[in-house]
């Protein structure tokens, strides 16, 4: 039931070369199925948007909740995997995830919306934990500077669950038809959707409890190494990559919550509800196919480089779908989730770059700044009900810029963090 020490069951650095393959498969799940929980918010706030008659602003508090988790559980979570290990990380935060959902079942029957602002809170206090300890972990397993390209591969798989996601959510939240159906319907149809996650993340909670996984020696407090001691606000590649994590995920979010609404607009394409949907599985399969070319081309190229290039074309791509209608407008927007793909992984990787046994505490700090998923959006909001909807995209746009910035000042950022190392 414990975590297998290398030195048992793993070849010594100087003989066979360590198999981490059947570690890489079973984590590789784990992206898919929080891909598939976290796509579902998309779909949630056109669903209780209409059923509790909300503004924009007042939608956006499921974002606001469930990435609000990230802040609040990030730091416990680095402190829980440090102290228990990726494996013991993982069970937890599988079986409070699946508490979460279970949460649904109640909210639906009181018919209260902060009842499911309450479950959100409760499911992405879960998926924060899996996010703390599965990301440093794949990185981990196997070279350091295939790292990258390792967690991208990942990542794709994460991709994949928000690209079935829209599919499967347009029949259970809206019925798959065009047919109206009551308020009360409308709330009901989410419960069944979450009851069966409930049951998914339950499941995979006890096959993980049973699943022998290898320790990290590198991560852990007692490995000799010479970032020990060393206080990690120096190490400026993290500290900016945090702000990278909190702008990418603020971005990628704030455009994927209002794609339904936004597509509803007359002079995008006028698209009822259960019509737009679908569409989300364009934006999110874009960044599964991306992630798919970023694990082999990042064997190649520089990460920083590739992190750079991808957001210069997010940002024109954002230009031409505000300062158009119509099919651009529509086809530009949904093209982001391409260029998206490798920014979450890829920073990732850069930040916790040469942090050794901090390592999980770092990891703990990008986590905590998935915040951004909840504050960026519900910005977006606000500007969406005072200035207009099609206008409000310039708020993600910013957030780019940013992470532009971050890709081509990176070498400079931790190569300072070296020659702390090396001093």
């Amino acid at each position: 039931m414990s975590e297998i020490n290398p030195s048992q069951s793993f070849a010594s650095a100087q003989g066979p070369q360590k198999n981490y393959t059947l570690p890489l498969v079973a984590m590789t799940t784990l992206f898919f199925l929080w891909g598939f929980i976290t796509v579902f918010n998309d779909l949630l706030i056109p669903r209780l948007k209409a059923v509790f008659d909300l503004t924009f602003f007042e939608a956006m508090f499921i974002q606001f909740c469930f990435f609000g988790a990230y802040f609040v559980m990030s730091l416990p979570a680095g402190l829980l995997v440090k102290r228990f290990g990726y494996k013991n990380g993982v069970v937890s935060g599988l079986l409070v995830a699946s508490v979460g959902c279970l949460l649904f079942y109640p909210a639906v029957a009181v018919h209260e919306y902060w009842l499911f602002l309450g479950a959100l809170f409760v499911l992405a206090s879960g998926v924060t934990i899996l996010q703390v300890s599965a990301n440093p972990y794949v990185a981990a397993l196997g070279p350091a500077k295939t790292a990258s390209s390792r967690l991208n591969l990942a990542q794709a798989l994460n991709s994949l669950g928000t690209t079935v996601g829209p599919i499967v959510g347009k029949f259970l939240l809206f019925g798959g038809s065009a047919a109206l159906v009551t308020e009360a319907a409308s709330a009901d149809s989410v419960k069944v959707p979450y009851l069966m996650l409930a049951v998914a993340l339950l499941s995979i909670a006890v096959l993980f409890a049973i699943l022998k996984l290898p320790v990290i020696e590198e991560h852990t407090e007692e490995h000799d190494c010479k970032a020990k001691g060393q206080p990690l606000a120096e190490a400026h590649h993290l500290v900016f990559g945090v702000l990278a994590i909190f702008f990418y995920v603020g971005g990628e979010v704030a455009i994927g919550s209002f794609l339904v609404n936004y597509f509803g607009e007359a002079s995008i394409a006028g698209l009822a509800e259960h019509d737009a949907a679908p569409y989300l599985a364009y934006y999110w399969g874009g960044a599964m196919v991306g992630r798919f070319i970023g694990s082999a081309a990042l064997q190649k190229v520089a990460a920083h480089k590739a992190l750079l290039f991808n957001a210069s074309v997010t940002i024109v791509l954002l230009l031409v779908s505000i300062n158009s209608s119509g099919a651009i407008a529509m086809w530009s927007i949904l093209a982001i989730g391409l260029f998206n793909s490798i920014m979450f992984p890829t920073i990732f990787t850069l930040a916790i770059d040469s942090l050794s046994s901090l390592t999980s505490k770092g990891s703990g700090w990008l986590c905590l700044a998935i915040v951004g998923g909840a504050l960026v959006p519900l910005l977006q909001g606000y500007i969406a009900d005072t200035i207009g909807l099609q206008f409000s995209f310039y708020v993600p746009l910013l957030c780019y810029g940013y992470i532009a910035w971050y890709g081509f000042n990176f070498p400079k950022l931790l190569g300072h963090w070296k020659a702390r190392l090396a001093s």
